[in-house]
């Protein structure tokens, strides 16, 4: 063994290395995208490695591999976990052969994410265990076996650990093994592997009464632990899982008189552990983030044995309903719980200045910047509706560009362009898309629009990656996560396909042509793309920046105008960061003066 230090979602992918797996699929999202980067950069003889084109693409090829025997992880955010619930669901009940793990990153907070769900929910919903690791550590081990639980009951089984898990660092002994485990092989039962109702019902059946075995066997498992001081008898607990068992220990360990239980496995539910570590207990309260979760199923139990315990946490207001939990704000619960004096060390902050505004915007130089505001000068005066997506360009929403009035889903601006056009004819539709997001889940959107025959402009944004998650390769790039350098996936010739009759490609840093382009498509009828291509500033190399000439008349047009970080005011004055700049020209062309020109970097 040796020693790596590494980030959560490291551990978490060097514990399936470890495991022996064989394929991993999976789409970006934070906080899980580093998990297949990391399996990526490390040794892995025979292991296929893919971003799947969407979440629902990444479970289906792994089923498959699974049936065949081979080890699968998929991975994916909570958010993208909505996208692979199709195939999940039919997948519990169908089961699988090689083990096969589901990350699903929860964000609390949510810090990166439109929601704050809670994936023990949704294991609960498709009957398949879960594993909820509270440190980065536990996490490499768990993870390991996770894949064996999954062979034992022949059931994908959901890993959750959360942004503080996926993003933590931590020193790991990790295992050599770096070989995918030889499978089996796929043997041919229709009886099995083809979903019908008769098997469903049959298999509804089986994980009813499987579960409760699962139950019992995880409550012998080494991830959930009772800890008390030796000969105390407490009659108050503290029931708590995931990363909030580590904020809830630093309190415990200065208030041993209470016992501390902590839920690895929190479905199915561990019923005798609980039990037992329930036992003589007068009170309890739950440390979770999220949902309810733990609360409501001690409640459960609580009512199932007649035990006289009262249960506190989110649903009595003493934890807070949503958001995320710290050391600091899970202390002072508990104090003002269990009436004891504060013994944690803590940070005297009281002469701390304020953290200055830091709102996220869209990079200096950035191509969406100019992609939204040639829309939004082609269609100045005229009623539009602007449906945006999920990625970078959701910052187009911030002021002064103003230019998303929507965003639901991945994919749902392109479809709900053309809702707002049913309601109001006479509105101009947009619908704002990056190329990753386009190939994952926006072609369904075109062709629903293409077949309905109704009237929007679509803009794809195509910078060359997946920008907002890292910068990860998709089908239209031209390379896999294989290293394989593969044909293009050409937008302009899938839309051709799909039957959209005008597509034009435009730079958007060609501000006039840009301009011109957006006019003529938003009079024309039906369904119009316009493809705004240019690279990412993150993956080119600027060679000039800008500066702000002497003729400027300080009416400070392109401050107003299109927000970007790089022009600032210097003793009230215009002016240009050169350290920001990347000279891509935008504000040059919209100054009336032509006090905007060009240099070279040194």
């Amino acid at each position: 063994m040796k020693q790596e230090y590494v980030m959560g979602n490291g551990a978490i992918a060097l514990g399936a290395l470890a495991a022996g797996v064989g394929l991993v699929s999976g789409y970006p999202g934070t906080p899980s995208s580093e998990i297949i980067e990391t399996v990526a950069g490390h040794p892995h003889e025979n292991v296929h490695i893919e971003w799947s084109v969407n979440e629902k693409a990444a479970l289906e090829v792994a089923a498959s591999a699974s049936y065949a025997g081979a080890r699968t992880l998929v991975t994916m955010k909570q958010v993208g976990l909505n996208v692979a619930s199709d195939p999940l669901m039919s997948l519990a009940y169908v089961g699988v052969k090689g083990g096969m793990v589901i990350v699903s990153a929860d964000d609390p907070g949510p810090i990166s994410s439109q929601t704050e769900q809670d994936t023990r929910k949704f294991a609960e919903f498709c009957r398949i265990p879960v594993f909820d690791p509270s440190s980065p550590e536990e996490a490499y081990e768990m993870i390991q076996d996770a894949f064996d639980y999954s062979e034992k009951y022949r059931t994908p089984v959901l890993f959750r650990p959360t942004t503080r898990i996926c993003h933590a660092y931590a020193a790991i002994e990790v295992k050599e093994q770096t070989k995918a485990r030889p499978w089996s092989g796929f043997e041919k039962d229709s009886k099995r592997w083809v979903i019908f109702p008769r098997l469903s019902f049959a298999n509804h059946a089986m994980i009813e009464k499987r579960n409760p075995e699962i139950g019992k066997d995880f409550s012998d498992s080494r991830y959930n632990s009772i800890e008390q001081e030796e000969g105390s008898r407490e009659t108050k607990a503290i029931v708590t899982a995931g990363i909030s068992y580590a904020y809830a220990k630093e309190f415990w360990n200065n208030h041993r008189e209470i016992r501390l239980c902590k839920i690895g496995t929190p479905h199915p539910l561990p019923e005798s552990f609980i039990l037992r570590a329930l036992e003589g207990i007068e009170e309890v309260i739950c440390v979770e983030e999220l949902s309810p979760y733990l609360e409501t199923e001690l409640l459960k139990i609580i009512g199932k044995y007649q035990l006289h315990i009262k249960v506190y946490g989110k649903l009595t207001g003493h934890m807070p309903a949503s958001g995320e939990n710290d050391a600091s704000s899970v202390a002072d619960v508990l104090q003002a719980f269990f009436h004891t004096e504060g013994k944690e060390e803590r940070l005297e902050l009281s002469d701390m200045p304020e953290l200055p505004m830091r709102p996220p915007v869209l990079c200096a130089g950035c191509p969406h910047r100019a992609s939204f505001y040639a829309v939004k000068t082609a269609m100045k005066g005229q009623k539009s509706y602007f449906c945006g997506d999920i990625g970078c360009y959701t910052l187009g929403n911030a002021m002064p560009l103003d230019m998303v009035d929507t965003c639901l889903c991945m994919g749902a601006g392109i479809t709900m362009a053309q809702g707002f056009h049913w309601t109001d004819e006479e509105g101009k539709c947009f619908a704002f898309v990056g190329d990753s997001t386009f190939f994952a889940s926006g072609m369904t959107g075109v062709v629903n629009a293409v077949y309905n025959e109704a009237d929007m402009t679509l803009c794809v944004l195509d910078n060359s990656t997946t920008a907002m998650t890292g910068h990860q390769p998709h089908p239209g790039t031209g390379r896999n996560m294989m290293g394989h350098v593969v044909e293009k996936v050409d937008i302009e010739r899938v839309l051709r396909g799909m039957g959209v009759q005008k597509i034009v490609i435009v730079n958007p840093l060609e501000l006039n042509k840009a301009v011109e382009t957006v006019k003529e498509c938003a009079e024309l009828p039906g369904v119009k793309a316009i493809i705004f291509q240019s690279p990412c500033v993150a993956i080119t190399k600027p060679e000039g920046y800008l500066t702000v000439h002497e003729n400027c008349i300080q009416c400070k047009k392109c401050i107003r105008e299109i927000g970007c970080p790089a022009l600032v005011l210097e003793e009230g004055k215009t002016a240009i960061d050169p350290m920001l700049c990347t000279g891509c020209g935008l504000c040059s062309q919209i100054c009336p003066v032509d006090a905007i020109g060009g240099e070279r970097h040194e």
